[in-house]
């Protein structure tokens, strides 16, 4: 068995912690994007959560949306929803929030508290996989207990 590094220790701590039955599974190759974890699972493409990090234009906070596979973030009509003009936050200031590198970004273990919203479409898969902390890891959970545990608000992001 593969040995888990740091950040995906904290991503399975965080779903212990929560009650959560997701365990982190280290894949034979690395899935950077939504379809390279798709192919790596054998799954389709919406059931992966992108967990994207963005910046509340107005005050400058950090607000993470998890978007299925399948979808692009319309980010006007996401703002709107949000409640904020929304702007992309740099590689930097994700590993500083979250402590993850793009392309492992996971919706748990961030450094700190993160407003959190979910993308609606999420919800038409039983079981859905989200990075674990590291490109190369990831976890299955279902929509429901992702957004309750997480806290995120569900709403349209196309």
């Amino acid at each position: 068995m593969t040995e888990l590094r740091q950040s995906e220790l904290r991503v399975a701590a965080d779903l212990a912690r929560h009650g959560l039955p997701g365990q982190v599974t280290v894949l034979d190759q690395l899935a950077t994007t939504a379809q390279m974890a798709a192919e790596a699972l054998g799954v389709e493409v919406g059931r992966i959560v992108k967990s994207l990090l963005f910046v509340g234009e107005e005050t400058g906070e950090p607000i993470m949306v998890l978007v299925s596979g399948a979808n692009r973030v319309h980010e006007k009509r996401t703002g709107r929803h949000i409640g904020q003009k929304l702007g992309r936050a740099d590689a930097d200031l994700v590993r500083e929030v979250t402590g993850f590198a793009i392309g492992g970004v996971s919706p748990f273990g961030h450094l700190r508290p993160i407003p959190l919203y979910m993308d609606e479409g999420l919800f038409a898969f039983e079981t859905v996989w989200a990075a674990a902390g590291n490109a190369r890891s990831v976890f299955e959970i279902t929509p429901s207990d992702l957004a309750r545990t997480t806290g995120a608000v569900r709403i349209s992001v196309t």
